[in-house]
């Protein structure tokens, strides 16, 4: 089986003791992924309306704050994926195809 990463060349950064870009980059967006854990915990419990449409927007702001420095640093070459196996992908697809008759009101995934 051939995993092919899917990735751009990496921006060199120094390798230092002191933080370089990328260790800043990498900081903001795991805490970027720990504020949206929270706000969605927030939004589950909210019981007033007001607040939770305040936390969110919070949220939404914060989900695409952490999209963005993803990016980022994708661009930069510091985040790399694997391309799916195509195989794989058809046999997810077709054992949770076979859970939709278990919805209510016939198939409710197209």
């Amino acid at each position: 089986m051939n995993q092919q990463k899917i990735q751009n060349p990496e921006t060199q950064v120094p390798k230092t003791p002191q933080m370089n870009e990328r260790d800043f980059i990498n900081d903001l967006l795991t805490t970027e992924k720990y504020m949206t854990t929270a706000y969605s915990m927030a939004l589950h419990e909210a019981s007033h309306e007001g607040l939770y449409n305040d936390v969110l927007t919070i949220f939404t702001e914060t989900q695409n704050s952490q999209r963005d420095l993803y990016n980022l640093m994708f661009k930069k070459g510091w985040y790399a994926i694997e391309a799916a196996d195509q195989q794989k992908l058809q046999q997810s697809y077709q054992q949770f195809q076979g859970y939709t008759n278990q919805f209510p009101n016939g198939n409710m995934i197209q």
